[in-house]
């Protein structure tokens, strides 16, 4: 009976995520659930392992998940407030431009700029990643 009762709280827990589950026993994880069991395995001291067995799942299916947040897949939710915040952001590289006019001074070039279509964000060098992954996120929700 233990086990059974085991199986029904799990079955909740995945339920109030937003995990559907089929009587074959078959899953569909939202993105975001996704998301937050790779998250939790990136906290101190957490194992792929353990986190797997919390959702009730092979650890071959997070560490999936786990490389599809580090390919830029699967953004994570933002960390809270830390002093190293962990994420995964795509990065990508261009050819560099030819050389600008000097700026004014006062001014910086000391920045990272996004390209998202027509859309271009300054941002300064020193901007967290967990912060660029969350403007990512939403402009690809946004189109």
């Amino acid at each position: 009976m233990g086990v059974r009762f085991a199986m029904d709280a799990q079955t909740a827990f995945l339920r109030s995520l937003g995990v559907e589950i089929f009587e074959s026993g078959h899953r569909r994880w939202p993105e975001k659930v996704k998301a937050q069991a790779v998250a939790e395995t990136l906290e101190p001291g957490a194992t792929v392992n353990a986190v797997a067995a919390r959702y009730g799942m092979k650890p071959n299916q997070l560490s999936a998940w786990r490389c599809l947040a580090k390919e830029g897949k699967l953004v994570l939710p933002a960390a809270e407030m830390s002093d190293e915040p962990t994420a995964f952001a795509p990065v990508v590289l261009c050819e560099p431009k030819p050389p600008q006019a000097p700026q004014p001074s006062g001014q910086s070039d000391d920045s990272l700029r996004l390209v998202f279509g027509d859309v271009t964000i300054a941002l300064a060098a020193d901007t967290p990643a967990v912060r660029i992954a969350e403007i990512v996120h939403a402009l690809e929700a946004s189109s």
